[in-house]
């Protein structure tokens, strides 16, 4: 694979890298864990929302207007 950067982009990527100790690759790899860590769990909490508002919708309604 080959990751192409802008020249900006590869000076923050160096910069972070220093920060952290760590090789430019290592730091795009845990970037990409990362990444994919939050998308995977927005959509774990959209399923749930969804299946809570189906199940006790009714409660929430009436709890939202009293």
């Amino acid at each position: 694979m080959t990751l192409r950067l802008t020249d900006e982009e590869t000076e923050l990527l160096r910069r972070q890298a220093e920060r952290e100790r760590r090789s430019m690759h290592e730091v795009v790899r845990l970037a990409i864990l990362e990444r994919a860590r939050r998308t995977e769990h927005g959509e774990r909490v959209l399923a749930e929302t969804r299946r809570v508002l189906q199940r006790h919708g009714d409660v929430l309604d009436a709890l939202r207007d009293a």
